[in-house]
């Protein structure tokens, strides 16, 4: 598969009409004279995360045949939340979202919710991945991808680029959290294509820098361990395509510590007040 800047504009004009334009706010304590910070608060979607653009932009494209066989995705939560979401919009009925036994049971209400059914396989995300994909094939439903390879995906998550980018012209760098890889890669295909010489810097958590270790050790961990984490979103190995593309996007990858992303969960909630999951939090760790 190949994903390019075209994908990303062809799902901005395919899900523009039933996704929020999430705000794009300056912060009221990170900057100074020379510099200053913007949160794109993804967390006002419906379904409370930037992942309901792949999810919606995805299915969108299926065609009757393959809704009809049953839709299914694997998830740590909020992507499984988007897909049931986006089947609601959708009109479609028969879906079921497999999750690790350690998600959130927060997130497993939002999916319920939205009207999806939820199965619990695995200890982890990747555990939960390879036994999902094994059920997933034997009763022959619909995939929607999360971040592995799907260009629709992709191209649906890097409409946040463009949204940033009308909402401020003169941002110079993006700071992405990076779990599979979807998000990262879709913005830097983006923005990069809107702006070049705008600056792309991913950043993930020390208890699983599976992309960083990625580039670094020159292989593709499909699947990476993981020390206990306050980040369940950010968990688990990269995508495939991610892995294939990021290294040509993205300007710099970082790893911050567990003790810093819970200072900045607090940073978010307590002076900016704005509740954020940790994953999210990543980006303005150790600032």
């Amino acid at each position: 598969m190949t994903f390019s800047y075209e994908h990303v504009i062809n799902a901005y004009d395919r899900i523009r009409n039933y996704v929020m334009k999430t705000p794009l706010e300056e912060s009221f304590y990170l900057g100074d004279d020379d510099s200053r910070f913007f949160f794109k608060l993804e967390s006002l979607q419906r379904a409370k995360s930037f992942k309901i653009r792949g999810a919606l932009n995805k299915m969108m494209t299926l065609t009757e045949e393959e809704r009809n066989c049953g839709i299914a995705a694997i998830s740590s939560g909020n992507h499984g939340s988007a897909v049931s979401y986006a089947a609601s919009i959708l009109g479609i009925n028969n879906v079921i979202v497999i999750v690790p036994e350690s998600t959130p049971q927060s997130k497993i209400d939002k999916i319920n919710y939205f009207g999806s059914e939820v199965m619990k396989l695995g200890e982890d995300f990747d555990e939960a991945h390879v036994l999902g994909m094994k059920y997933i094939n034997e009763q022959g439903l619909t995939y929607i991808d999360a971040y592995y390879s799907d260009p629709e995906i992709y191209g649906g998550q890097g409409t946040v680029a463009i949204e940033i980018l009308e909402q401020n012209k003169d941002i110079d760098t993006i700071l992405v959290p990076i779990g599979g890889g979807g998000l990262i890669t879709g913005i830097a295909v983006a923005a990069k294509s809107i702006n070049p010489s705008i600056r792309i810097v991913g950043v993930q958590t020390e208890a699983c820098p599976a992309m960083l270790k990625s580039y670094e050790d020159h292989i593709f961990y499909e699947e990476y361990p993981n020390e206990e984490s306050l980040c369940d979103a950010l968990l688990g190995g990269v995508g495939k395509l991610s892995f294939e593309m990021a290294k040509y996007y993205v300007d710099d990858f970082i790893a911050v510590s567990e003790r810093s992303i819970a200072k900045a969960v607090s940073f978010m909630a307590k002076e900016e007040k704005y509740i954020v999951e940790a994953g999210s939090a990543t980006t303005v760790a150790d600032i």
